[in-house]
C-alpha cells in the first residue's frame, strides 16, 4: 500500500506508478553522480528500488523531487539519487523528503543505512547519518564517467570484470 504525505502545496508519495521516469532521467543525466546515464538504466534502477517522489504544487503538479533506496528491507539500505529541482529548493522539500523516506515501515529496523554525498552533509546529519566510523572498512569498484564513456547499456550487456580496464582505455581515476 502506497503512502502519501503533504508538505505545503506539495505531495510526497512512495507510489511506484507515480514516478515520472522521464523527469528523473532528465535530472540524473545532468547530475554530478550519474552524468549521461541512459533512460533505460534509470527505468531499470527505479523498477528495482524503493522510490519516493515529490509532486506539486498541487493540484496537477509535476514531479519536482525524487529519492531512491536500494535495500533488502531486512538489514541494509543505500540511499541514492536524491534531488529537488533547483526552482523548488528553499521550501523545506529535501527535509520533508528525508523524513518521508525514513518513516517508511519497509526500512524499519535496518542495521545499516548508508549514502554518499558531495555537498549535502548538513541535510543528512539532521537525520542521523554520520561519517563512517572506520572508512578503511569500506571498499568499492568505482567507474566515474562510465555512462559518458560507454553510452547506452542494454540489459543483456556483458558485465565489466573487476580489475580490468574499461573500454575507454584505462581504469577510472
Amino acid at each position: 500500500m502506497s503512502r502519501r504525505d503533504a508538505h505545503g502545496e506539495y505531495i510526497l508519495s512512495d507510489d511506484p506508478g507515480s514516478i515520472d521516469v522521464d523527469a528523473v532521467h532528465a535530472f540524473l543525466t545532468r547530475s554530478y553522480w550519474s552524468e549521461g546515464i541512459g533512460e533505460d538504466l534509470v527505468a531499470r534502477a527505479i523498477a528495482a528500488s524503493l522510490c519516493y517522489g515529490i509532486y506539486g504544487p498541487v493540484p496537477g503538479g509535476i514531479q519536482v523531487g525524487f529519492a531512491r533506496v536500494i535495500t533488502d528491507t531486512a538489514t541494509f539500505a543505500y540511499l541514492c539519487d536524491v534531488y529537488v529541482l533547483e526552482a523548488c529548493r528553499g521550501r523545506g522539500l529535501s527535509k520533508a523528503l528525508m523524513a518521508f523516506v525514513l518513516a517508511d515501515p519497509r526500512l524499519a529496523g535496518l542495521r545499516r543505512f548508508s549514502l554518499m554525498t558531495r555537498d549535502a552533509h548538513g541535510l543528512y546529519e539532521r537525520f542521523g547519518f554520520r561519517h563512517m566510523a572506520d572508512p578503511s572498512r569500506y571498499m568499492e569498484i568505482a567507474r566515474p564517467g562510465m555512462y559518458l564513456a560507454q553510452g547506452p547499456v542494454s540489459p543483456g550487456a556483458a558485465p565489466v570484470t573487476p580489475g580490468r580496464p574499461l573500454r575507454s582505455g584505462g581504469p577510472p581515476a
